[in-house]
């Protein structure tokens, strides 16, 4: 693999900070981890957006969340067709092999992934319509949920698509078998958040009040 090249050095110097530092100050309990395996007690699904830092968040330790990203935060419905599907293995490995006891949306503002949903249903986006495109296929999983917002004013509607992308995600989890399941059986939870990335925000989706709601 020669196109393979090593770290940049600013990483190697991080790395190297964090070995001797955090590594080495903790080192027993990061050698217990390994040696025990993991037992989160919680999946996050997370957008990929460098600026969502899940566990700064929730001031998450190691071996506390299993964590899956993808662009929108994202669960496909259930299609058991025998292709590739990450997010989904990565559900079902939650579920069924860690028996986590709750699965945790979590949308942002500012997302680029919606903006280009919301783009492509406004027919501003080409590029993400055609076939090649796989952010555009990826966000057709939303498109339904444009449809929900579509008439609201044009200056609420982006902030809306990304709860309703949360809303669909949490929809779609219920149609793996195992995960409606587990819900069913007082096993599992599913949680839907939104946070501001801007202004350190975070809501959660209230059913009984059909709306998302300051924590």
């Amino acid at each position: 693999m020669e196109f393979a090249r090593p770290l940049p050095t600013y990483l190697v110097q991080r790395f190297h900070g964090w070995k001797a530092t955090t590594y080495q100050d903790n080192r027993a309990w990061f050698r217990r981890l390994a040696e025990s395996g993991q037992h989160p007690r919680a999946m996050v699904i997370s957008c990929c957006d460098s600026r969502v830092h899940v566990t700064s968040i929730f001031g998450a330790d190691e071996g506390e969340f299993f964590i899956h990203r993808n662009i929108a935060s994202l669960v496909p419905p259930y299609t058991p067709d025998g292709q590739n599907h990450g997010t989904s293995a990565t559900v079902e490995f939650a579920v069924t092999s860690l028996g986590v006891a709750h699965i945790v949306v979590l949308g942002h503002s500012n997302c680029g992934g919606v903006k280009g949903c919301h783009d492509m249903c406004r027919g501003l986006a080409p590029e993400l319509e055609q076939k090649t495109s796989f952010v555009g296929r990826w966000m057709d999983i939303l498109r339904p949920g444009f449809e929900k917002v579509s008439s609201l004013p044009d200056d609420q509607i982006l902030q809306a698509l990304e709860k309703q992308a949360v809303l669909t995600s949490l929809e779609n989890l219920m149609t793996f078998p195992f995960v409606k399941a587990a819900v069913e059986g007082e096993r599992l939870t599913l949680h839907g958040l939104w946070t501001d990335t801007g202004e350190g925000g975070l809501e959660q989706y209230d059913p009984a009040k059909g709306r998302f709601v300051p924590v």
